[in-house]
């Protein structure tokens, strides 16, 4: 069975790196193994705790996002840069917000999840959410 862990990582490891994907050590302990996440991983943590947030409408993203978009393939961190150092997150937000609700108040509830989903599920520290409102949403299937 430790085999085939260390063929899944080498594995894992392999994808990331061929994808020019940055990957960051987040747990090492007596050397059993580690733990890599890659800088995508976090920005799909921090684009769907984003989404879960009553008054964000969506993502958005740049024009290469709104392409792949539209093809049909998902993109889960549309809208959404990460910075990742070795134990620090720095996260940049690109978000469409529903009409009628308040701007800061959503903000405000969007960095709390967003950090809180980022430290819980990656151990990683949160410096700051920076939330930059692209646009109102005047969608009315709320």
């Amino acid at each position: 069975m430790r085999g085939a862990a260390n063929y899944i990582r080498q594995e894992v490891f392999v994808v990331a790196e061929a994808e020019n994907r940055s990957t960051h050590k987040v747990y090492e302990k007596d050397k059993i193994g580690e733990v890599q996440i890659a800088d995508e991983v976090v920005a799909i943590i921090a684009g769907l705790a984003a989404t879960e947030v009553e008054g964000v409408a969506s993502m958005a993203g740049n024009i290469t996002n709104e392409l792949v978009g539209k093809l049909g393939m998902k993109n889960l961190s549309k809208g959404v840069k990460v910075e990742v150092t070795e134990e620090h997150v720095s996260v940049d937000l690109s978000l469409y917000i529903r009409f009628g609700y308040n701007i800061p108040e959503v903000s405000e509830k969007v960095q709390d999840k967003v950090r809180t989903a980022i430290e819980n599920m990656t151990g990683l520290t949160v410096l700051d959410v920076n939330i930059k409102i692209a646009g109102v949403s005047m969608d009315e299937n709320r």
